[in-house]
């Protein structure tokens, strides 16, 4: 590809002009944007920070990992899963699963792209996106993929610097619980990966202590052998949500009796009103509620502070522990790179709510933002991908080449 410098005085800055979409992000939601493009015959460009695709994926999730609903509900548009895959595919199929999107729609991110800034240029109409290795590309579309997961999230907890015991780590950097076989470990978050981290934990001998500090809503994953989600959204074709969710709590308390007993106490909103209101997605159990039940994974009340060797809690208890692993969650980091856009609240997420939240005006689009999941990744993806492929093939396939000049380097990744 043959470069040219911007002006004289700063040799080594490369402006590059895209022909199509820039994408920030190689994950799921960029690759499904990219392929839904391609197949309407629109190129794109995606700018990814790490050294592959699917890098949260791929480096920060535990080994024993596995989707949580069956693969169909998981699938990126126009490819299926392999069928010999079982129906809760691992981490590892699973990449395995986008190593063959991205090779099937011939989707080649530029990886070590790591955004400083984008920003809307309103003389040009074109946003201008800024590398670390002082490049910078320009585009009429940009297309925000980074996700609502994007960077660990860590609570404020006074006292956490006080802690001279063994480790303090993220459930992003945690992979087996046989590095902390035989250890006292606090746990922190009591969500779908709290729950499978306490879960691990015991498999590996370590007793683990989950603190649950909000309610929650905990379900089984199945119900008579079929997926609890899938079930919840059959009945909703013909039932009422409200009645719906009646119905999923019934099953819950079938199976696991009344959880305010074992120290987990329900919201008094529904699991599905829940999650369509807040985005707070319901807890599928794996297993983690037979060892909540049995004493092997002990319910704590809110940690008040943390301690030179444990935690006290908010009912007074004072415990101490060998290892504490923050199961919290993440966080979008739009923020840090995206100027000028008020599309974005503070905390990353889209303003306009679900299902519009992935148009944004002036070419800016989201997708991996509605908090349901692979689900709403890709209904954003194929949204995206038919604005942009009317105006492209309206707006910029003359005009853009008449643009072209020796002082721009042509991207085309057809």
């Amino acid at each position: 590809m043959e470069s040219h410098p911007r002006n004289q005085t700063d040799q080594s800055k490369q402006i590059i002009l895209v022909h199509g979409p820039i994408i920030i992000g190689a994950g799921p939601s960029g690759l499904a944007t990219s392929a839904c493009l391609s197949s309407r015959g629109v190129p794109s460009l995606i700018l990814e920070r790490s050294d592959s695709i699917a890098s949260l994926w791929k480096s920060k999730t535990y080994d024993r990992l596995k989707l949580h609903l069956p693969k169909h509900f998981c699938r990126l548009p126009f490819l299926d899963f392999p069928e010999n895959f079982p129906k809760y595919p691992s981490k590892n199929e699973f990449l395995a699963y986008l190593e063959s999107y991205a090779s099937h729609f011939r989707i080649v991110p530029r990886f070590k792209a790591d955004v400083q800034n984008a920003s809307f240029d309103s003389s040009s109409g074109f946003w201008r996106v800024k590398t670390l290795d002082n490049t910078e590309y320009l585009s009429k579309w940009l297309v925000v993929a980074t996700g609502e997961n994007a960077d660990p999230c860590f609570p404020e907890i006074p006292g956490i610097k006080k802690f001279s015991g063994g480790k303090i780590v993220h459930a992003s950097e945690y992979k087996s619980g046989e590095e902390f076989r035989r250890q006292k470990v606090l746990v922190v978050g009591c969500g779908n990966s709290g729950m499978e981290i306490s879960l691990d934990l015991v498999r590996h001998n370590a007793s683990p202590h989950l603190v649950v500090r909000n309610t929650v809503h905990v379900l089984p994953r199945e119900i008579l052998g079929l997926s609890t989600f899938g079930v919840g959204m059959t009945l909703l074709k013909c039932l009422p949500l409200r009645l719906v969710d009646k119905f999923l709590l019934l099953m819950a308390n079938l199976s696991f009796g009344n959880t305010d007993r074992l120290g987990l106490r329900r919201p008094k909103t529904g699991p599905l009103e829940l999650k369509n209101v807040t985005g707070k997605s319901p807890v599928l159990d794996v297993g983690a509620m037979a060892l909540i039940r049995s004493g092997k994974i002990q319910i704590m009340e809110g940690v008040k502070e943390i301690t030179e060797n444990g935690a006290k809690f908010m009912d007074g208890q004072e415990k101490d522990f060998d290892s504490i692993i923050f199961a919290t969650g993440y966080k979008s980091n739009v923020p840090a790179w995206l100027q000028g856009s008020d599309f974005f609240t503070e905390e990353g997420m889209p303003k306009t709510p679900f299902p519009n939240g992935w148009r944004g005006g002036k070419g800016l689009y989201t997708v991996g933002f509605t908090r349901r999941g692979l689900l709403g990744t890709a209904s954003d993806a194929v949204k995206i991908a038919g604005e942009i492929g009317d105006q492209w093939r309206d707006d910029i396939m003359g005009p853009i080449r008449n643009m072209c000049s020796s002082h721009f380097v042509f991207f085309s990744n057809s």
